[in-house]
């Protein structure tokens, strides 16, 4: 097969005197998602697509929160990992679109920078990748600021031999 299109999705709970990032991007805010990593939703729901694209599993697999060593590492660092795997299975990025889902605080103004460092672990070009937000209206988890979520979609292709 020539393409693969993978969908990834991940969720995090909110809380105080936590770090906030996204999109492998510090936001600044009073609260800060909670997880075995920095809990960077963006960057975990992008792994997983690109993981499911080529049928290898998902993110708790490679990188399992019972691994100690794996404890609060940068998410950029397990997107790396993910995208060299995928190269070694010989494919690569054609594009990445995603949505993160929160109340507050406002990501947009930090999308940039996001795609510019997405781009940049993927190597590809920024325009290959699409950040876009949503809010739930107040609605669930999200809306009461419990939690946050993203999903991503990513399309790959197999690189030509030789």
């Amino acid at each position: 097969m020539g393409h693969r299109v993978g969908i990834g999705i991940d969720f995090h709970k909110l809380v105080e005197g936590r770090d906030l990032w996204i999109g492998g991007i510090k936001i600044p805010h009073y609260k800060g998602a909670l997880g075995h990593s920095d809990a960077d939703v963006l960057l975990h729901a992008i792994c997983d697509a690109m993981l499911g694209a080529l049928a290898l599993g998902d993110i708790g697999k490679h990188f399992p929160d019972t691994d100690k060593s794996l404890k609060d590492i940068d998410s950029k660092i397990l997107l790396r990992k993910t995208y060299d795997l995928i190269t070694a299975n010989g494919y690569k990025i054609i594009n990445v679109d995603s949505t993160i889902c929160l109340e507050f605080p406002k990501i947009m103004p930090y999308a940039e920078q996001m795609r510019e460092t997405i781009s940049k672990i993927l190597n590809t070009e920024i325009s290959n990748i699409s950040i876009k937000a949503t809010t739930t209206e107040k609605l669930g988890f999200a809306g009461r600021e419990e939690g946050l979520f993203a999903n991503a979609t990513v399309l790959l292709k197999k690189k030509k031999n030789g």
